[in-house]
Parts: structure tokens; C-alpha cells; sequence
């Protein structure tokens, strides 16, 4: 029976038919990590569990069609934050089928949790917590006090001015001017962060920001909004990222502190803190 579902699910990869992608792998990783997640498992549990993993770039652009993809053998900065979250809400909601698991990921992944194409990504982060907000899975860490004492002014236009840079964009620019549009809508908000000067292993940037928080960099490269993502973890030495790193070529918790780690990055400006709702 086992045998039979495995080549049901590989022709409806290969044919197209259907709305996910995945290998068997990953099936079993995903069942076996929410099975035996101990209770209270959070972000930190599951991305450490990556630990290792290959950074591989453009995972998500396999399919002619957009289809949920699900790879956990190869990972970027925003499929590891995808990922671990999706696991995260499973364990937290007792769901641990990994046809829960695709839901879940979807429901993270898409505008809505809807798949309308590929505009329907949430491909800039911005987007991506505004969305994960309103659907109540997230909330961003803002206050009009130190350590947040910068304002991140959004102007995004970089996907729409490099269709050639995308896969999708290439084989359909009909998607452009839907991508200039969501930028559009992005374009002129503002979001409180903390200026890379002030990461430093205090008191109070240890109040603010928690173990398995996300960490979204900020960057000054033109046309972006976030450079890079990871997650928040704490040692006596003081903040450190676990990232799926280019650098580093897999998942790791980098040696460096993060105040370092930024400061070895000149378009990195500092960071903005997002944190799962329990």
C-alpha cells in the first residue's frame, strides 16, 4: 500500500497533475521530526534539526505552473523560515500528517493561502509578514523607543525592473506589471527597526528579541526591502543568526555574533523582529 501511494504521488509530480511537489524524503523527515518534537518544541527545535542542509538557491522554481513545493533537503534563507514555521504551527496545533504539513505551508507561503499563480507568492518578505499578520500567524516586534530607533522606509521595484533575473517572469511577463503592482502597494510603508549599531549584548536587546525569533535584515540595496533572514539565538557571547548560508554553503548557527556578522555586510542595516503568535 505504501509502495502504491509513493508511485501515485511520483506520476502526480511528473505529470504536473495536482498542487504539490516533494520526494519521499521528505515525507518521512517531516512525519518523523512533528512525531517526535517534545512537547513545547518552538522555531529553534525544528531549524536546528536542518542543521547541515545544503544552501541551494531558486527551489521553488521547478514547475512551469506554480505548485506548492515542499524540499526539505535543500534550503534557502526564506524556504528555512517557511519550513521551521510550518513545522512550528503543526507541532503547536497537533498536526502531524504531512498532508497537515503541506496545508500549513501553503497557507504560509501564498497570499491568502491561496495559489493563484505565481504573483500569488509572497516573494518580498514585507509582503510576507503583512500577510502572515493578517492571517494571525505572526506578529512583527515595532515600538517608537531603543532599540528600535530607525524607520524602514519600503521602496521595492527590483523583481519587476529584473525580469530576467526570474524564471516565472521570464517564461510569462504578462506577471510583470502584476509584480509592479504589489510593489506598488508595498512601496511607502513604514516599519521600525534596530540600526545594526545598536546590536549589542544588552539588557535590552535581550528583552526585545528571543530565542527563535525571525530576523529580517534590512538593506539599502536598491529596490529591496530584506537582504536576509534567519533566526534569533542567544549565547553568553550574545546574539548569534542560524541561517541557510550562502557563505557557508548549508544550514548553520554562525560562530560570529550577529553584530559582526553584520558589520562584515555594508548594505546590511541593521534588523526588524518577527516573532510566531502562540
Amino acid at each position: 500500500m505504501r509502495h502504491r501511494l509513493s508511485v501515485v504521488i511520483m506520476l502526480l509530480v511528473l505529470t504536473g497533475v495536482g498542487t504539490y511537489a516533494q520526494k519521499e524524503t521528505d515525507s518521512i523527515f517531516i512525519e518523523r521530526a512533528l512525531r517526535q518534537a517534545p512537547s513545547g518544541a518552538g522555531t529553534l527545535h525544528f531549524a536546528r534539526l536542518l542543521m547541515g542542509r545544503p544552501y541551494i538557491a531558486h527551489t521553488l522554481e521547478v514547475n512551469d505552473e506554480e505548485q506548492l513545493v515542499v524540499n526539505t533537503r535543500e534550503l534557502d534563507c526564506t524556504t528555512l523560515v517557511e519550513n521551521v514555521v510550518a513545522l512550528t504551527l503543526c507541532h503547536e496545533q497537533k498536526k502531524m500528517s504531512f498532508a497537515d504539513f503541506r496545508e500549513v505551508l501553503q497557507r504560509i507561503r501564498y497570499r491568502g493561502g491561496v495559489i493563484d499563480g505565481y504573483p500569488s507568492r509572497l516573494h518580498y518578505f514585507t509582503d510576507w509578514i503583512i500577510d502572515n499578520s493578517r492571517k494571525g500567524i505572526v506578529s512583527e516586534i515595532q515600538q517608537k523607543k531603543a532599540p528600535f530607533t530607525s524607520v524602514q522606509t519600503v521602496s521595492v521595484n527590483y523583481m519587476s525592473r529584473h525580469p530576467q533575473s526570474y524564471k516565472a517572469l521570464k517564461a510569462h511577463p504578462q506577471y510583470v506589471s502584476v509584480i509592479a503592482k504589489q510593489e506598488e502597494m508595498l512601496t511607502g510603508r513604514q516599519f521600525r527597526f534596530i540600526p545594526k549599531s545598536a546590536v549589542r549584548n544588552t539588557k535590552l536587546l535581550r528583552s526585545v528579541i528571543h530565542d527563535g525569533d525571525i530576523l529580517a535584515i534590512t538593506t539599502s540595496k536598491a529596490g529591496l526591502d530584506i537582504a536576509h533572514l534567519g533566526f534569533a539565538v542567544w549565547r553568553k557571547d550574545g546574539l548569534h543568526l542560524l541561517n541557510a548560508s550562502q557563505i557557508h554553503h548549508k544550514v548553520v548557527e554562525e560562530p560570529m555574533t550577529f553584530r559582526k556578522y553584520l558589520s562584515k555586510h555594508p548594505a546590511h542595516t541593521g534588523v526588524r523582529v518577527i516573532r510566531l503568535n502562540n
